[in-house]
């Protein structure tokens, strides 16, 4: 099933119809209301998930709410903050006001500030823990917990910032991990937002903090880090992912034999590395060798391309359906009054045609009084997506390590190999939502009079029948503590050792 997350820095797309906002220029009202009345109609007659957590009065109290708090003149950024909440509001993981898709000048006006926190953090029990310290002393070890941030407590900053983070259905350990820092992107969820609810009156900042090992509390006083600064560790690694040919996996035998498979990505679609030939030798080489585990690790990666339909081959003995889920889709051709607005990689999207197919019936978990066509053009068979052995079959026993990030392909991943036995779930319950997941095909809303560029997801996929509004549970729970971190210490790869040496 296609589904992927993160989108290209599209600039090649942008539309000419887009306004250039100037940087200190204050917003019409008026422009901003129209601009929202087109995401409206857009979303209301394209987006399949717009309700499948809110009933369209809910929907339309949001929209509402939207235009009132675009009823003044005001800033781009307060603008871009307004969007964001609503999109919020959608409770859908790939809708949003995407920082890879804004157009080079709102990206210098809104994203590139000396407002970097010195240092990379994980949220644990919700608690602000340092995993890499960036200060130019070196005052913050690995497993110091922030307890304040210029005044303001580390929870109050993480409440706040849940009002704008993306994540599917109730699923709120995904957003929290969302507000975690760790070099996976240069757009950092809370390097973009942290600053427009936080305003700095300098470049410093104030940490109350606590170092492991200790119960005192201290207060120190380190410079913020520019933008270039924060994704200095990070930008080798992006450009070989865009234009080399270097594996992005990590293959590595242990001395007993058990085999680790480390995936920080599966975002290759502008990579030239060839993945699926690495990754098909690898698969064949271990079954060969008979090795007695492979250790899936997941962790931290969100999703990308089907990678996990090349590893299923090799641990199957008979063709094996993935999934029960059908895709849905509100439309069979877009609106004319709306192509203007939106931009795609493919604009087959604009009309499914013959591919939109009439239900016989109501879809049993789509939502009430909302029209939907199935959508064909991905399937395999009536049944759905349909895997097939290939290769050499690994018979030794594979553990999957999962985490909170885990919202779209791996999510799915996650979901085939624990109701298909295929491994063991070592780690903490995914992102994503067993209800579905909206995505594998996207229209670029640009909103004319801001410029803002809002993803729309057009694929909705839907269960058969009820489950819960949930990520996938592990089948063995592994929680990392703050002492964890300041050893060095991984816990879920223990676990996974621990159970293959068994």
């Amino acid at each position: 099933m296609t589904l992927f997350i993160r989108l290209p820095l599209a600039v090649f797309l942008i539309s000419a119809c887009h306004a250039q906002v100037t940087a200190g220029a204050r917003l019409k009202s008026a422009d901003l209301r129209a601009d929202a009345a087109i995401l409206r109609s857009a979303y209301e007659q394209l987006h399949p998930g717009l309700y499948r957590y809110s009933t369209k009065a809910e929907m339309d109290a949001d929209f509402d709410e939207l235009s009132d708090k675009l009823a003044h003149d005001q800033s781009l950024q307060d603008a871009f903050l307004a969007f964001s909440e609503f999109a919020a509001k959608v409770r859908c993981g790939h809708t949003q006001a995407n920082p890879f898709n804004q157009s080079k000048s709102l990206v210098e006006m809104l994203f590139k500030s000396q407002t970097r926190l010195p240092f990379y953090f994980d949220w644990i029990d919700r608690r602000m823990i340092v995993t890499h310290d960036f200060t130019a002393g070196r005052v913050l070890p690995r497993g110091t917990e922030v307890i304040q941030v210029n005044g303001v407590p580390a929870a109050a900053v993480l409440a706040k910032l849940l009002s704008i983070t993306r994540a599917d259905g109730s699923n709120d350990s995904k957003r929290v991990a969302q507000l975690a820092v760790n070099g996976d992107s240069i757009y950092e969820t809370f390097d973009v937002y942290y600053p427009m609810f936080f305003p700095q009156k300098d470049a410093t900042n104030t940490f109350l903090l606590r170092k492991p090992g200790t119960r005192r509390t201290e207060r120190i006083t380190v410079n913020s880090l520019t933008f270039e600064q924060r994704i200095a560790p990070i930008k080798l690694r992006e450009q070989e992912r865009k234009g080399g040919d270097a594996a992005l996996f990590e293959w590595k035998y242990l001395a007993d034999g058990i085999a680790t498979l480390r995936m920080q990505t599966w975002a290759l679609y502008d990579s030239k590395w060839n993945w699926k030939q690495w990754l098909g030798d690898h698969l064949k080489e271990v079954a060969q060798r008979n090795a007695p585990a492979l250790i899936i690790d997941l962790r931290g990666n969100e999703g990308g391309d089907d990678v996990g339909n090349e590893i299923i081959p090799h641990l199957i003995d008979a063709s094996m359906t993935l999934s029960s889920m059908r895709r849905l889709v509100r439309y069979r051709k877009v609106p004319d009054d709306l192509v203007p607005y939106l931009d795609t990689w493919d604009k087959s999207f604009q009309d499914w045609g013959s591919f939109a197919v009439d239900l016989p019936e109501r879809w049993p978990t789509a939502p009430p009084n909302v029209t939907y066509l199935k959508l064909t053009r991905y399937d395999d068979d009536a049944n759905g997506d349909v895997i097939q052995p290939k290769g050499s079959r690994f018979h030794g026993k594979v553990f999957v390590l999962i985490d909170s990030t885990n919202s779209s392909a791996t999510f799915q991943f996650a979901q085939n190999i624990q109701s298909h036995h295929l491994g063991t779930l070592i780690g903490q319950p995914t992102g994503g939502s067993q209800r579905g997941i909206n995505g594998g095909a996207f229209f670029f809303l640009r909103l004319p009079h801001s410029g803002i560029e809002m993803d729309l997801p057009l694929i909705g996929t839907f269960p058969p029948a009820p489950v819960p509004d949930s990520g996938i549970a592990p089948d063995v729970l592994v929680t990392p503590t703050p002492l964890d971190i300041a050893a060095g210490r991984d816990p879920g790869m223990t676990v996974a050792l621990q159970l293959a040496r068994q």
